[in-house]
């Protein structure tokens, strides 16, 4: 029972490959199934243009007929995010969870103040 990893430019660093069993077996704890999991990671095409300065990644993870993709600086990063994503899958919650405090949310609030 294992990750499928694909890469377009090149391998996944050390400490990824080292920490994805972790992962993995915290998945199948949490009834979830690595073999249905392929994770690719590709080049970010809007992040790597010179104005933007440093190497950004794209992570696709694909499961089933579905899929999502994250940006991240590096393979840890991602690691970390996907962790905590298996972590909240195996939740069984019937708590409605918060929405995350991101820019567009901010923006969308302040838009619907009164004037």
């Amino acid at each position: 029972m294992a990750i499928t990893l694909q890469s377009t430019v090149g391998g996944f660093d050390r400490g990824f490959l080292q920490q994805l069993p972790l992962v993995e077996q915290a998945m199948a704890e949490r009834g979830l199934d690595p073999d249905q999991i392929v994770i690719a990671k590709d080049r970010s095409l809007c992040t790597n243009a010179p104005p933007f300065g440093s190497r950004l990644w794209d992570y696709t993870v694909f499961v089933g007929g579905e899929h999502y993709t994250v940006t991240k600086p590096n393979d840890l990063a991602f690691l970390e995010s996907f962790y905590a994503r298996c972590l909240a899958a195996g939740e069984d919650t019937d708590e409605p969870q918060p929405a995350p405090d991101t820019l567009l949310s901010r923006f969308m609030r302040w838009m619907a103040q009164p004037i």
